[in-house]
């Protein structure tokens, strides 16, 4: 539990008093009226849809210790307008302070916060694979130091200081996801951050619409990179094609891994089934329960950091075995005729290659059904990147696409122009169109991947199937042989 007091959000801010006591005692930081807890502060922070300044009187009753309100454009204390002397938390139980753009002055408490741990700070970025590397860290440095990772994919300047609230002073390794659509946004986040360490899992073809060009990509990403202190370390993909950019844009120490055997930890003879993943690791037979490649990069990515941190590779393989994936990815689901993963979190070119290669390993199944929603914020490549997707798809022996979305009718073009025939290569308009037509689309034994970006909500969909077809017990579960996937050495 982190532990501060409501004067050293105001000092580190510039907030304004309204009233209450600010030597009150808090217990974190909260931005979301529902999920607050007793003595946690209330950020109000405006959406698209909403004003935070509306949910104060909720966060108040669920038992907010403060609250910060965005101040007025008119009597710049506040809303005061609005708000009432004499309503409940105007208090001395609950203080308020107001600010002219809550959001910043989050970022500026969080950069406060963070210089008074001592915890080492371990950021993580790249084009995928950022949310399940960061739970896999966490996971194996648990038992070895007090750790702290964010909950959920907090990776902007409203998550990443949410993240640092949630360390403490006995907190030894903390780690903070950091993602970008726009140039400048990586490095703003080190500046809050000040991170003592850096893991870039790849460089790929994500957020193309903000960032413009791989290149652009890799500047933004780098970005970490020169941040670091020279007494720090930087882990990086030895297989990706940026790593000597990434290598000469910093002074620290450079940590890398490979399944190509060009890192300095390498996975060999890489196995994958429809369970999980095998492989060879400096001697060690490992058995990962994520399934792929890309999650094997994500392994070897954490495993580098707590070698840097100076665990034994020992220590830390001891807490692979019972690794598990996030939520809507390659989450898996046995049910009664019908196999699905759900690869639903988001999407992009790198992510969805990963995802064919995993699908197309698959063996034991009826049919390998791959259902591609959009891959969103591409830019003016995006038809041609669908385009390439769907035909790997074909060439890796998926035996049917359905594709979901305005975009996603380039991939199921690819896909026939690559020799799938028209009757196993459907296009869909929309979430809604996939959830009225699954029925007559798959098959008992088949097995469905289900991979879009965000915004196309295909979880809908693995939520349906589930619904339709109903669970088997996991007794009941095929016992699939185990398929290599190739060797990588």
């Amino acid at each position: 539990m982190s532990v501060f007091r409501l004067k050293n959000f105001v000092d580190a801010t510039g907030a304004l008093p309204i009233s209450g006591d600010l030597e009150t005692e808090l217990t974190g930081v909260c931005t979301d009226s529902r999920s607050i807890r007793p003595g946690e502060l209330f950020v109000a922070l405006d959406g698209p849809n909403f004003k935070g300044n509306d949910y104060a009187r909720a966060a108040s009753k669920a038992g907010a210790g403060a609250i910060v309100l965005k101040a007025s454009a008119s009597d710049g204390a506040g809303s005061s307008a609005e708000l009432r002397e004499g309503d409940e938390f105007f208090s001395p139980a609950c203080p308020v302070i107001s600010h002219s753009n809550p959001r910043r002055a989050l970022g500026d408490f969080g950069g406060w916060y963070r210089s008074t741990l001592e915890a080492k700070v371990i950021g993580i970025t790249g084009s995928c694979g950022k949310t399940t590397t960061k739970s896999i860290l966490v996971k194996l440095l648990e038992p070895l130091l007090p750790t702290v990772g964010s909950p959920r994919s907090y990776n902007n300047d409203i998550g990443v200081p949410l993240t640092l609230a949630l360390a403490h002073k006995d907190t030894r390794a903390l780690v903070v996801e950091m993602g970008t659509n726009q140039p400048g946004e990586i490095a703003s986040l080190c500046r809050i951050a000040r991170p003592d360490i850096g893991l870039i899992t790849n460089i790929g073809a994500s957020h193309l619409e903000g960032l413009g060009s791989l290149e652009g990509v890799a500047e933004e990403k780098a970005d970490l990179a020169r941040s670091l202190p020279e007494e720090g370390f930087l882990v990086i993909n030895e297989d990706c094609r940026f790593s000597g950019f990434l290598r000469s844009e910093t002074s620290a120490e450079v940590l890398s891994f490979s399944i190509d055997g060009a890192g300095d930890l390498n996975a060999t003879d890489v196995y994958f089934h429809s369970g999980g993943t095998v492989f060879r690791l400096n001697g060690h037979d490992v058995s990962f329960p994520l399934l792929g490649t890309h999650n094997v990069q994500n392994c070897l990515a954490a495993l580098c950091v707590g070698i840097g941190l100076g665990f034994e590779l020992e220590e830390l393989l001891s807490a692979v075995s019972s690794l598990t994936g996030g939520r809507q990815r390659m989450e898996r689901s046995d049910l009664n005729g019908l196999t699905v993963f759900d690869d639903s979190y988001n999407s992009n070119p790198d992510s969805a290659r990963a995802a064919v290669r995993v699908l197309a390993g698959l063996h034991g199944f009826g049919r390998r059904v791959l259902v591609l929603g959009d891959m969103l914020e591409l830019g003016e490549h995006a038809a041609e990147l669908h385009r390439e997707i769907g035909r790997e798809a074909v060439a890796s022996g998926v035996d049917c696409l359905i594709g979901v979305g305005e975009l996603a009718a380039s991939a199921v073009e690819g896909a026939r122009e690559a020799g799938l025939a028209e009757s196993a290569a459907t296009h869909l308009a929309t979430t809604d169109d996939v959830l009225a037509a699954s029925g007559a689309l798959l098959k008992e034994g088949d097995v469905v991947l289900v991979k879009g970006s965000r915004g196309m909500a295909l979880e809908r969909l693995v939520k349906q199937l589930r619904k339709d077809w109903g669970l088997r017990p996991s007794s009941s579960a095929p016992n699939h042989s185990r398929e290599r996937e190739g060797v990588r050495g």
